[in-house]
């Protein structure tokens, strides 16, 4: 019985060979990926969040910040099915709630960052006296933008102050309803509706274009919390992306947008 020696040699060789290609592979998909952080947060972060990601990433290089932005309870239900995210921030309270009650995120890592205030807004070009929330009852308003209270905090928060003033049952057969926040405020910069209600902080985006007609008291505190994922695939750099937002420096690019510590 004769061993052809070469070709075992060649073939162990060739083996050899697939599995360092395939070890540089794994290693070049881990460097990949290894430095990214996705971010799903409320609308009315985009702007803010936009600054706060370039940022982070100069404190961090090789560090590649992912924004997701939409309404809270349409980002819950993304991450709820599977959406690959590292970190989540709300508008609200309760939607963090239910993240929190689903075993969606880090509970310990959970932390109120800012809060906002809710206003009225109009046209800025706009005659009508809008004074207080009565004033939408009168029939020159036909047509106030609310975000969908069922999935929009924006939307809840106005609920709760027209119901507070009784009021709800009759600007809601005027309001037309939002997906998120920043559609809300792009209605009324365009005249689509006579006002609309809003963060603060989104009426300083197109102060050119809208302006503050009344400041909407509320019971409660507009506290935005964040929290990293539980399942997260990045969890340092999601740690970290907090951990950046509750410092100093991230504290003052928020402030720049109008936003107050909670």
């Amino acid at each position: 019985m004769t061993t052809n020696l070469p070709l075992i040699l060649m073939r162990l060789l060739s083996t050899f060979r697939h599995i360092l290609i395939g070890i540089a592979c794994l290693a070049a998909h881990s460097l990949a990926c290894a430095g990214e952080v996705t971010v799903s947060a409320a609308a009315s972060l985009t702007n803010a969040f936009k600054d706060v990601a370039q940022s982070f990433e100069k404190q961090h290089p090789g560090t590649k910040v992912l924004l997701n932005f939409g309404a809270s309870g349409a980002l819950l239900q993304q991450i709820a099915k599977g959406a690959p995210v590292d970190v989540f921030a709300s508008a609200d309270q309760e939607t963090m709630d239910q993240a929190e009650q689903q075993g969606l995120i880090l509970a310990s890592g959970r932390r109120n960052f800012v809060s906002n205030s809710l206003v009225l807004i109009q046209p800025v070009d706009s005659t009508l006296k809008l004074t207080g929330l009565k004033d939408l009852t009168q029939p020159s308003v036909q047509k106030v933008a609310i975000g969908n209270p069922a999935s929009v905090p924006v939307g809840r928060y106005t609920r709760h102050a027209l119901e507070a003033a009784k009021l709800w049952p009759a600007v809601q057969a005027k309001s037309v309803h939002t997906q998120n926040v920043r559609q809300s405020l792009d209605y009324v910069a365009r005249g689509e509706v006579e006002a609309g209600f809003v963060y603060a902080t989104d009426a300083l985006v197109m102060k050119d274009k809208v302006k503050i007609a009344y400041q909407v008291p509320l019971k409660e505190a507009i506290n935005y919390p964040i929290a990293p994922l539980a399942n997260s695939a990045h969890s340092v750099e999601a740690k970290r992306f907090v951990a950046f937002v509750l410092s100093d420096e991230g504290q003052a690019i928020l402030a720049k947008f109008g936003f107050f510590k909670p």
